[in-house]
């Protein structure tokens, strides 16, 4: 009796050997067989559908033809080999695989130029039916096409072309796990307080035709606009300013030096608002922006006004230099006539000749001097007509992006 006893409580000190868990079997069982590189279905006429849904979370570059966004993926279709009873492994109805383990399909974004730093997630879920989903942050730069004709009340559309790779619609199909309305009004996710604001994710599905073969696409079309507030406050309101300081410079003397001082210093003004224009632009814009249409026009007048002013320093210059001369010959012919000395013949016809030249040069330099004051007017007229031209389609562009 005490050896029995001494039996059962030495059986009774032995651990008892664990089990193995039910999602370690069910693991086990789905992947025991399973080939990654065969399409899951059992029918093989039959073609798998893939389900695509997407969310724009932020806009983080827009800069010539590669423009940078964080979005959201989601792919899920039906993998009929990875199918199981949850009756039979402790009710387990979810669980994560290795995305490298199973079937993928090889479905791409044919504007992708560069796939940025994203999280690493190298799982995908998969329920009991069969319903694979595939998430993945993603920061993707994209070829677009910018439009920068209206800059900044500009917008732009990106668009984002899902396709299979190297399977037709007959292997592969597409389709949109949300509705196409539900997926155009979604702003939730989407950081609105950056420099662009998200109107709407518009998405259409077609098939296109390549090599005798249909191949299904869906795309997304990623509808922002500009905050042009930025823009105007630094650069349009002081390039007004400038404007209407130059516009002022039309007050000062005709003659003044100090004009063309003043000239210069707002040139170089619209010089430097030039260069900070070039610098916000990108290189590659399709069309020159209205407000770069505006700048090169208006430095074409100014230096226009500027040689105009330079010329009649210069006429009024060389006038004085006239009067002088002709101020020296009148003081000759008063000195000769108090003292009673008498002028030949000759000496009279040519001091008549050079008062004749004098005055023929003394008129043409007032014809030049009139021309010019009405070249100066024309300038200043065509100064305020630019001027309520470009202040009133600002007006319109501004107001057009605050209604729409």
């Amino acid at each position: 009796i005490i050896y029995f006893c001494l039996i059962v409580n030495l059986a009774e000190c032995v651990p008892e050997k664990p089990k193995r868990s039910a999602l370690n079997q069910l693991t086990r069982t789905l992947l025991r067989k399973y080939d990654s590189g065969v399409r899951p279905v059992h029918n093989w006429t039959s073609s798998t559908t893939v389900y695509i849904d997407l969310i724009l979370q932020s806009v983080l570059d827009v800069v010539c033809h590669f423009n940078r966004f964080k979005i959201c993926r989601f792919q899920i279709w039906r993998d009929e080999f990875l199918v199981w009873d949850p009756e039979d492994f402790d009710g387990i109805t979810e669980l994560s695989l290795s995305s490298d383990a199973i079937w993928v399909p090889d479905v791409i974004v044919t504007e992708f130029v560069e796939e940025g730093k994203s999280p690493p997630i190298p799982y995908v879920y998969v329920n009991s039916s069969g319903s694979v989903r595939n998430y993945r942050p993603i920061q993707a730069v994209l070829a677009c096409s910018l439009e920068m004709y209206a800059f900044p009340f500009d917008r732009q559309n990106c668009s984002l072309t899902f396709r299979s790779w190297l399977h037709s619609v007959k292997e592969i199909d597409l389709a949109l796990w949300r509705s196409a309305e539900a997926i155009a009004g979604d702003k939730r996710e989407f950081m609105n307080d950056g420099e662009w604001e998200l109107l709407s994710v518009p998405s259409q599905y077609w098939h296109i035709r390549q090599d005798n073969a249909d191949y299904a696409q869906i795309q997304f079309n990623l509808l922002i606009r500009r905050r042009p507030l930025l823009y105007v406050v630094g650069l349009l309101i002081p390039s007004i300013f400038l404007m209407l300081v130059d516009v002022v410079s039309f007050c000062l003397p005709l003659n003044s030096g100090t004009r063309i001082a003043f000239k210069i210093s707002i040139l170089l003004g619209y010089t430097v608002f030039r260069v900070n224009l070039t610098d916000e632009l990108p290189a590659t814009a399709l069309r020159t922006p209205l407000i770069g249409v505006f700048f090169a026009v208006c430095m074409a007048m100014l230096m226009l006004s500027l040689i105009k002013s330079i010329l009649v320093v210069k006429l009024l210059h060389h006038s004085e230099k006239e009067v002088k001369q002709m101020s020296l010959s009148a003081c000759l012919l008063d000195r000769y006539g108090s003292a009673g000395h008498s002028l030949s013949e000759s000496e009279l016809v040519s001091l008549r000749m050079a008062f004749s030249q004098e005055d023929s040069e003394s008129s043409a330099q007032a014809e030049w001097l009139s021309l010019c004051l009405r070249l100066d007017r024309l300038l200043f007229r065509l100064y305020l007509l630019v001027l309520a031209v470009y202040t009133g389609t600002l007006l319109l562009l501004w107001a057009r992006w605050s209604f729409t």
